[in-house]
C-alpha cells in the first residue's frame, strides 16, 4: 500500500479547497463543518523538472512522474477524543496515514464562519494537538496496565525496555508535547515506539492558509504559528488556498506560470506542497531513461541499490547483480548515456550503494 499524507485541520480552515487544487478528485467544499464525511484519496502527480530536462534530450515515447497519495480528512472539533462531531471517524483515518499536513486558518475573512467565532492559528492548532493527545494518552495507560504485569512479574526484559518507553511517552503527553518530541537511541526502543501507532508521532507539516495579500509574505498570524512551532522541529509551508484555485482553473502552463509572476510567486503552492509532502514521507526518486521512456521512481530515503530495484519488479531485487548509476548533473552536462560513460562518469555499484536522490539507474540482474 502506498504511503500517504493526511490533510487535517479544524472546519472551514480551507482543507477541502486545498485537497480540490491537488487531486482531480473533488472533494465538496462548501462554507459549513463536516462538509467532508468520507476521507477523500488523491493520487498525485509529483513535480519534477528533471523529467522534463532528460526528456529534451532523449526524446522518450512518454514521461512517467511519480505520485503520492493525499487523503482529505473530515474537520475535527473539541471533543473529538471523546467521538464528539465525526471524532471516531476522523481519528482512524488519520491512524492510518504516514504523515499529517495540519491546515491552520491564517485569513481574515467575515463570509467564511470559523467554529469558535475568531481567528487564531494557535488555538486552533493546540485544539487539535489536545484531542490527539489525549487520545495516545488512553493508548499509553492501556499497554502500560499489560506491560507493567509482565516487567515486575516475569521479569521480561523485552517487557521493562517496552515499560520504560511508555513511560518517557506518557510523561511528554501529560506536559502536552506530541509524541514526536521524544527520542530514542537504540533499535529496540524504536521498534517498541513504531509499535505504539501513536497519533502524534506521524510526522507533521503546518500549512498556513493565507489571504491573497499574504502569498509571498505571510502575515502576523503565520508568525504566531511559527513561534509556536518552533520546538516542534517541524516545517511551516504558507499557501493561500484560494490563489490556487484561481491557478487550477487555467488550462495551460504558461498561463499559471504567467499569473504567479504577475503575484511574485515563483512556483505554485500546491506544486510546493506536493513536494513537502513527499519530503514529509521521507521519500525520494530515482530516474530511468531510455527512449522508451523516462519515468521517476519512488523510493524511501536511505534505500539499497537491491531494494531500489525491486521497487521496478521483484525480479530485480532477487537476481540483483550490479547497478550502472549516472548522476543527474552528468547526464545533463554530458548530454548523452555514451558521453558519460566516455568521460568515466559512469559508476558502478553493488549491494551495499546508497540510492541518492536524482541517480538515474539501469540495474543488471539474473533470475
Amino acid at each position: 500500500m502506498a504511503l500517504q499524507c493526511g490533510i487535517v485541520g479544524l472546519p472551514n480552515v480551507g482543507k477541502s479547497t486545498l485537497f480540490n487544487c491537488l487531486s482531480n478528485a473533488k472533494a465538496q467544499a462548501a462554507n459549513f463543518p463536516f462538509c467532508t464525511i468520507e476521507p477523500n484519496v488523491g493520487v498525485i502527480t509529483v513535480p519534477d523538472e528533471r523529467l522534463n530536462k532528460l526528456a529534451e534530450l532523449i526524446h522518450p515515447q512518454r514521461i512517467v512522474p511519480t505520485t503520492v497519495e493525499i487523503v482529505d480528512i473530515a474537520g475535527l472539533v473539541k471533543g473529538a477524543s471523546k467521538g464528539e462531531g465525526l471524532g471516531n471517524k476522523f481519528l482512524a483515518n488519520i491512524r492510518e496515514t504516514d504523515a499529517i499536513l495540519h491546515v491552520l486558518r491564517c485569513f481574515d475573512d467575515e463570509n467564511v464562519t470559523h467554529v469558535d467565532g475568531t481567528i487564531n492559528p494557535v488555538r486552533d492548532k493546540e485544539i487539535i494537538d489536545y484531542e490527539l493527545q489525549i487520545k495516545d494518552l488512553d493508548t499509553i495507560d492501556r499497554n502500560i496496565q499489560k506491560t507493567q504485569k509482565q516487567a515486575q512479574t516475569g521479569g521480561d526484559k523485552t517487557a521493562k525496555l517496552a515499560l520504560e518507553v511508555l513511560l518517557q511517552y506518557k510523561s511528554a503527553l501529560e506536559q502536552g508535547k506530541a509524541a514526536r518530541t521524544v527520542h530514542f537511541d537504540t533499535k529496540d526502543e524504536l521498534k517498541v515506539a513504531k509499535d505504539l501507532f501513536l497519533l502524534t508521532n506521524k510526522p507533521v507539516l503546518y500549512v498556513c492558509n493565507v489571504d491573497e495579500a499574504s502569498a509571498v509574505t505571510g502575515n502576523k498570524y503565520v508568525e504566531m504559528v511559527r513561534e509556536a512551532v518552533k520546538e516542534e522541529g517541524a516545517d511551516i509551508l504558507v499557501v493561500a488556498a484560494k490563489i490556487e484555485s484561481e491557478i487550477a482553473e487555467f488550462e495551460t502552463y504558461d498561463e499559471r506560470q504567467m499569473f504567479l509572476n504577475e503575484i511574485g510567486l515563483e512556483e505554485s503552492g500546491v506544486n510546493r506542497l506536493i513536494k513537502a509532502a513527499y519530503k514529509l514521507l521521507n521519500l525520494e526518486t530515482f530516474l530511468t531513461a531510455g527512449e522508451p521512456e523516462v519515468r521517476a521512481w519512488t523510493y524511501i530515503k536511505g534505500s539499497k541499490a537491491p531494494q531500489c530495484a525491486g521497487v521496478i519488479h521483484s525480479d530485480f531485487e532477487k537476481g540483483f547483480i550490479r547497478a550502472e548509476v549516472i548522476k543527474y548533473n552528468d547526464y545533463i552536462q554530458y548530454k548523452s548515456e555514451a558521453a558519460v560513460k566516455e568521460a568515466g562518469k559512469l559508476g558502478v555499484e553493488g549491494k551495499e550503494y546508497i540510492v541518492q536522490d536524482g541517480d538515474i539507474m539501469h540495474f543488471r540482474f539474473n533470475v
